[in-house]
C-alpha cells in the first residue's frame, strides 16, 4: 500500500524535474515547428532547404510564429508555461509555508506577478479578454500548486502541514492538478499540431520581384529572413529559395488549405 509521504514526495520530485509540462514543451518545441514547415511548403522534401534558407538558428521563430497567430494556443502556452516554472521553483522551497503578514506577502508576489506578466503579454498580442482569461487562469492553476505544498500534500511535511485552508479552496486546489494536466497533455498538443497543419504560414507571405535568368517575375513567397534591401523566402510559385526585391504584404497568411478541409 503506497505511503502518503512516499506519494509526496514523488510528486515533489516529479516537479523538481518540471513535471509532464517540461517533456510536452520540450517535445513540441522540436517536433511542431517541423511539422509546421512540411505542411505548409508542401512536403517534406523541402523541409531543409527551408530550414537552410532561414538557418538553423530562427527555428524558434516558428513556434514564436504560430503562437503569435493563434490566440488560443498561444494564451495556453503561457498558462501552461508559467504553471510548469512555478512548480519546479515550488519543489526546490520558493514557496514561504509559514504564516505571517510577510510570509503571506511573499507568497502573494510570487503567485500573481507571473500570471500578471503573462495576462500584459496575451492583451498586447491578442487583446483585453485574452489577456485577463490568461492571467487568471495561470493565478488558478498557480494558487492550486501552493496550497498543495502548504497542507503537505505535495513534497516534504512542514511545520506549517497543519495549515487548514477552507473546503473549496482545498476542492479547487485537487481540480487543479486535473486542469492542469489536461491543458498541458491534451489541450496544448492539439492545439499545436492543429495550428501546425492550419495552411497558414508562420511568418510574412510577400509579393517579391524575383530574378530567374535574365527574367524578374512577381512571386508569393513566405519570408524566412532579410538581407539587405532584399528577402530571402520560400517562393510558392516555384517551390524553392529566393531571392525577393521591391516586397509588399500580401495581407494574408494563407498559402494552402488546412488539412481538415484538403479534400473538400
Amino acid at each position: 500500500m503506497p505511503h502518503p509521504e512516499h506519494d509526496q514526495e514523488q510528486a515533489r520530485s516529479v516537479d523538481r524535474k518540471g513535471g509532464p509540462g517540461h517533456t510536452v514543451l520540450l517535445a513540441l518545441a522540436l517536433a511542431v515547428p517541423a511539422l509546421k514547415i512540411a505542411y505548409t511548403v508542401g512536403g517534406r522534401e523541402h523541409v531543409r532547404d527551408v530550414i537552410v534558407g532561414m538557418e538553423p538558428a530562427n527555428w524558434p521563430d516558428v513556434l514564436l510564429g504560430m503562437v503569435l497567430t493563434e490566440p488560443l494556443l498561444g494564451c495556453v502556452f503561457a498558462v501552461v508555461v508559467s504553471r510548469v516554472v512555478f512548480a519546479l521553483f515550488a519543489a526546490r522551497g520558493a514557496v514561504p509555508k509559514r504564516s505571517g503578514f510577510v510570509h503571506t506577502l511573499r507568497r502573494l508576489a510570487l503567485t500573481v506577478v507571473n500570471p500578471l506578466a503573462v495576462g500584459v503579454i496575451a492583451a498586447c498580442c491578442y487583446g483585453v479578454w485574452w489577456g485577463l482569461g490568461t492571467g487568471l487562469l495561470a493565478f488558478a492553476l498557480r494558487e492550486g500548486v501552493v496550497v498543495e505544498y502548504r497542507t503537505g500534500r505535495r513534497g516534504r511535511r512542514h511545520h506549517d502541514s497543519d495549515y487548514e485552508p477552507p473546503g473549496w479552496l482545498r476542492r479547487a486546489a485537487r481540480y487543479e492538478q486535473w486542469v492542469a494536466a489536461a491543458l498541458t497533455v491534451v489541450v496544448l498538443p492539439l492545439l499545436a499540431v492543429g495550428v501546425a497543419v492550419d495552411g497558414r504560414a508562420w511568418t510574412s507571405v510577400l509579393e517579391c520581384q524575383v530574378q530567374d535568368g535574365t527574367e524578374t517575375s512577381e512571386q508569393r513567397i513566405i519570408e524566412l529572413g532579410r538581407k539587405g534591401s532584399g528577402v530571402v523566402g520560400w517562393s510558392l510559385d516555384r517551390e524553392e529559395v529566393v531571392n525577393g526585391v521591391g516586397c509588399t504584404e500580401t495581407g494574408s497568411l494563407r498559402v494552402r488549405a488546412a488539412w481538415w478541409s484538403a479534400g473538400d
